[in-house]
């Protein structure tokens, strides 16, 4: 009696250690997939991509494709700094998410 008192407790905890170990494995992966969206490209991205932005809203969108249509494709991501309203902690904020095109 005693015996099996240790058993199926034991056995119960291996199998609540393990469902916990085994859990986060897959939502990590899925979490991580998440994290890293694909770039945009802010010398081909729509209004509706834009705005998917940190920090860009719609005006700031409008901004972004006018002043591209105006000065031509951006060359590098540091020139979003020359669209009005653009700063530095804007620039920050999208700098991961965006990209001019490959080179």
């Amino acid at each position: 009696m005693t015996r099996r008192r240790l058993i199926i407790p034991g056995a119960l905890l291996l199998l609540v250690v393990l469902a916990l170990t085994a859990a986060p494995a897959p939502l990590a992966a899925g979490k991580a997939q998440k994290e890293s969206p694909d770039l945009i490209n802010v010398n081909t991205a729509s209004l509706e991509e834009l705005v998917t932005l940190p920090g860009i809203g719609e005006s700031y969108a409008l901004r972004l494709i006018e002043y591209r249509k105006k000065h031509g494709p951006f060359e590098r991501v540091e020139d979003l700094l020359n669209v009005r309203g653009i700063g530095d902690r804007t620039l920050d904020r999208i700098r991961s998410r965006v990209t001019v095109g490959g080179k």
